[in-house]
């Protein structure tokens, strides 16, 4: 651990301070819609376009970067995001922050695949699993952190604005100013959607499902809990919450999937957060009981995403696995740009109000688990000791991150088969 931290000690400072400006801006924005009377509504667009922007950006940030180099599109991406967010409270119109979350959105995706990319080149064999998991970690930590910052300004003006932007573009420096070489930028080809799919059918409709619910929690929790009536520091609480379930619960999940058909821990994974939610729904008004609930869910969907990649490797080749990534990624996507939307439409007045919040992860959910269970029986279980390791990651990451963490998979699994052969 401590040579990953000697090697890349400036990358994961400076994805750490870029996870703290994006986790908050997207909580203040939640914040100061309600502030300014926005609907429910206005506010999924403004949340789904986040990932519409993203989703384009992990398409041509690749074509970006070798074009013009990791240098220059880090230089003009930063320049982008923090002008956007210092736009934000300045033309307080959803249109304008739709189209200003779209830039985000976008920017950020080509910052995670040119960083990804320098943390991948930063690792070798014997440290990619610390690696993977100190980048899951800094995440986290970044994000819920950032929920702390919230209550440094008043979300009516601009200083927290300001302060998303002064530590988005700070945290460039160690990145750019302490990491050498620049890597060779080469992605693979990626599979079709049809092979995917016919490879492995839990793992496509996982993601695509998985996406919905990421996308509400991360991109519709603040709106909900700005709607619901909670004070400034319960909406830091609450969305940070959701983050301290993912980081905690991440292991436990991990050993486990390394050990039973995983197939059923995605059962039991979506069935408890999905009965999380519904009990959230109902007994809302209890912010402990609402603590609780975003515990599991965020304990529960964020491992998820790590174990249905592992699940989808188990059916495919070696070659293949790297050139999964985009496509798990591009359906991931899929599904988080359509979540803030429905999620928004729920929770509007004459449907079901802020409830519908909990009421749409419930459904994603539970409709997931109904399908693991269904998928039990369509095939047999693949033995555990024939089965890939599970490597942690999270639902913010590109698809540089999803192959970097397939080739550690592949890495591990050929070692472990020539330790066991040389035994035999």
């Amino acid at each position: 651990m401590w040579q990953v931290l000697s090697s890349a000690w400036a990358l994961l400072l400076g994805m750490g301070m870029l996870m703290i400006g994006n986790g908050l801006q997207g909580t203040l924005l939640g914040v100061r819609g309600d502030i300014e009377g926005f609907s429910t509504l206005q506010m999924s667009f403004v949340m789904s376009a986040y990932f519409v922007g993203f989703l384009g950006g992990s398409r041509l940030a690749p074509e970006m970067i070798r074009r013009v180099g990791h240098v220059r599109v880090f230089a003009a991406l930063a320049s982008f995001i923090s002008a956007v967010m210092i736009l934000y409270p300045a033309i307080t119109n959803p249109v304008a922050w739709m189209l200003g979350r779209v830039v985000i959105g976008f920017c950020f995706s080509g910052v995670y695949v040119t960083a990804e990319s320098w943390l991948n080149n930063a690792s070798d064999n014997a440290n990619r699993g610390k690696a993977l998991s100190l980048y899951m970690i800094v995440q986290m930590v970044g994000i819920v952190s950032a929920q702390a910052l919230m209550l440094v300004g008043d979300p009516s003006g601009y200083e927290t604005f300001v302060i998303a932007s002064v530590v988005v573009s700070v945290s460039f420096a160690p990145i750019l100013l302490s990491i050498s070489p620049t890597p060779a930028f080469d992605r693979t080809k990626p599979m079709s959607l049809r092979q995917l799919m016919d490879a492995s059918p839990l793992g496509c409709v996982g993601m695509f499902l998985l996406g919905g619910v990421f996308s509400a929690q991360f991109g519709m929790s603040a709106v909900y809990a700005a709607s619901a009536g909670l004070s400034l520091t319960q909406i830091s609480i609450f969305v940070a919450t959701f983050y301290v379930g993912a980081v905690v619960m991440q292991y436990p999940l991990g050993w486990m999937s390394d050990r039973m058909d995983r197939r059923v821990l995605i059962l039991f994974g979506a069935a408890v957060a999905g009965g999380a939610a519904i009990g959230a729904m109902l007994l809302g008004a209890q912010f402990n009981f609402l603590l609780i609930a975003a515990f599991l869910i965020g304990g529960m969907t964020n491992p998820l995403y790590s174990l249905l990649i592992a699940h989808t490797n188990d059916y495919l080749d070696y070659d293949d696995m790297p050139a999964a990534s985009g496509g798990l990624v591009f359906i991931n996507g899929l599904g988080a740009v359509a979540g803030p939307l429905i999620t928004g439409w729920m929770m509007g007045d004459s449907v079901f109000g802020a409830p519908g919040f909990f009421l749409f992860m419930a459904v994603l959910l539970l409709i997931l688990a109904v399908y693991a269970g269904y998928r039990t029986t369509q095939r047999p279980a693949i033995p555990t000791e024939e089965t890939g390791i599970m490597s942690p990651m999270a639902p913010t990451g590109s698809p540089v991150v999803v192959e970097f963490a397939q080739e550690y998979a592949i890495e591990t699994e050929i070692e472990e088969q020539e330790a066991a052969a040389e035994v035999g």
